[in-house]
């Protein structure tokens, strides 16, 4: 069993538990450290999804700091499971965990989920399935206006075909992940 330990806000320090799931690296401490001096300001209260979870390392972290609510959405069960057990442990009741592929999941989320939309997005699929250009299409719905996207991926963020209307705000390399932040410049409905 591995772990990761939650960076800052109310849960800090507190130990996560993951499954050394073949294709699963959760984000490095520094990048995710990194990730979130970029969103300061830009967690508390909000609207989160945490596509392809993996750990759930960066929903969590996002609860941890004031997030409304998170939707995790994990296609290894064990995983999935192991998030809820996490979630339990930090007695938190503002997440649900839904144990899909992200591809299926985010078509089939039920209404109240779809309305509320969301205002920050962690989309960091397994590298080997090639999932950023068709995940990003089916989020990009779900989106509020001005909401926040962060990518993780194995190559320049420039080669990832993202909806164009998704502007790079920042972006940071830490060995072979290229991480970026993105916000959505789409009008409101």
């Amino acid at each position: 069993m591995n772990q990761v330990r939650i960076i800052g806000g109310e849960w800090k320090r507190r130990l996560i538990r993951f499954e050394a799931v073949n294709g699963l690296r959760p984000t490095p401490d520094r990048v995710r450290e990194t990730l979130f001096n970029w969103l300061m300001w830009d967690v508390s209260g909000k609207q989160v999804l945490d596509t392809c979870a993996g750990s759930g390392a960066l929903g969590i972290e996002a609860l941890s700091r004031g997030a409304r609510h998170c939707v995790f959405i994990e296609a290894d069960r064990k995983q999935a499971e192991l998030i809820k057990a996490n979630l339990v442990q930090l007695q938190c009741t503002t997440a649900k965990v839904i144990f899909a592929k992200a591809e299926q999941a985010l078509v089939q989320l039920p209404e109240p989920v779809r309305s509320a939309g969301f205002d920050l997005v962690f989309l960091d699929p397994p590298y080997s399935l090639n999932l950023w250009t068709p995940l990003a299409t089916l989020i990009d719905p779900l989106l509020n206006p001005a909401a926040r996207i962060y990518i993780e991926a194995d190559r320049p963020l420039q080669q990832l075909e993202l909806p164009a209307h998704w502007q790079l705000l920042k972006e940071t390399r830490a060995g072979q992940v290229h991480a970026g932040l993105y916000q959505t410049q789409k009008a409101a409905h």
